[in-house]
């Protein structure tokens, strides 16, 4: 497959001269210059049943927390993997389960509004309760703040289901990029330390190893939204020591054991460094046992999950396999 010829449009209209993840960026600058021309795209916002900012106690401090509730949802709307029960209102007598949201950024930008539009979209087509979590960033905060922070986050989360109007059960967790990767992290860490019980992840272009030589990086090094020198940067801001790089909380690929984890939906895009490690790590749940579905989309970049600004049709088309993901749970 060749680049989506939307997706080339929008590469050739970036500013060469922008500040962008490499060498020598200033994180607090860059992140600023991210916020700017956010706001300055002025775009409209997404409708959903409510909205609601909060902060949760974490291990560094407060964390904050934005919670989206679906408009009422009726029958069949609502992914319980069974029949959902109606009442004379029309609105099912369940209340909708929960997906921990974990927004990418190389662990180092990011924030609560700039997956807004995506927490909103996935909040409406999957009918759930999505709790987006600002977790702390490198490198003021490196490695593992932002992994003690996610996993705080869901415990939190599956501990207070109910005052945020969620049902316990059915708790997922989701992440794109770096936020994928925390996700993974969740998982792997919630299997060994307690829980809590997550049903379902749902990795978008996740980071799964510290890598930089496989086939997709060297093929799409450069030019293609997400550069090998721009996460060889990330990397550099996130770890406090060479070796934490081996770690499988850093690289969930290099884990021993991926045996007994819940459920995966993984999406790759065609051009995007990242691909073959997300592929990767899909191919070695499998061979555990976990049931996976990995799905590439062919002419797309990083970023088309998460880009509102793009509009592009392939980012509902997976928000939507998404949604059909999640309706197709199982859990006791």
């Amino acid at each position: 497959m060749t680049l989506d010829p939307r997706v080339e449009r929008l590469l050739a209209a970036i500013d060469p001269s922008a500040p962008s993840p490499g060498p020598g960026q200033d994180p607090v600058a860059l992140r600023a210059f991210r916020r700017q021309s956010l706001e300055a795209l002025q775009l409209p916002v997404r409708p959903v049943g409510a909205v609601e900012d909060r902060s949760l106690p974490g291990p560094g401090g407060p964390l904050p927390v934005r919670v989206y509730r679906p408009a009422a949802h009726t029958r069949g709307a609502m992914p319980t993997g069974g029949a959902t029960p109606v009442g004379k209102d029309g609105e099912s007598d369940l209340a909708p389960s929960l997906l921990v949201y974990f927004h990418g950024g190389g662990w180092v930008l990011g924030d609560l509004d700039t997956v807004d539009d995506t927490c909103r979209a996935l909040c409406e087509a999957c009918r759930r309760v999505v709790v987006s979590v600002d977790y702390r960033l490198a490198p003021e905060h490196r490695f593992p703040a932002a992994v003690d922070d996610a996993l705080r986050a869901v415990r939190w989360v599956a501990d207070h289901a109910e005052a945020l109007g969620a049902s316990p059960e059915g708790l997922v967790v989701a992440g794109d990029s770096a936020g994928g990767n925390l996700a993974t992290v969740v998982a792997l860490r919630a299997r060994d330390e307690g829980g809590p019980a997550i049903a379902g992840q749902v990795l978008v272009y996740p980071i799964t190893d510290h890598n930089f030589d496989t086939p997709s990086y060297r093929e799409h090094a450069t030019g293609y939204s997400l550069t090998r020198a721009g996460m060889m940067w990330f990397f550099a801001q996130y770890l406090p020591r060479a070796e934490d790089a081996d770690h499988p909380w850093v690289s969930p690929l290099r884990a021993r054991d991926l045996s007994g984890l819940p459920p995966a939906l993984v999406i790759t895009a065609e051009h995007d460094p990242l691909r073959d490690e997300g592929e990767r790590y899909a191919q070695r749940l499998e061979a555990a046992g976990v049931p996976v579905r990995l799905v590439r989309f062919d002419g797309m970049v990083h970023g088309f999950f998460g880009n509102a600004a793009w509009d592009l049709p392939q980012r509902m088309k997976a928000i939507r396999l998404v949604a059909e993901f999640l309706d197709d749970l199982r859990w006791a």
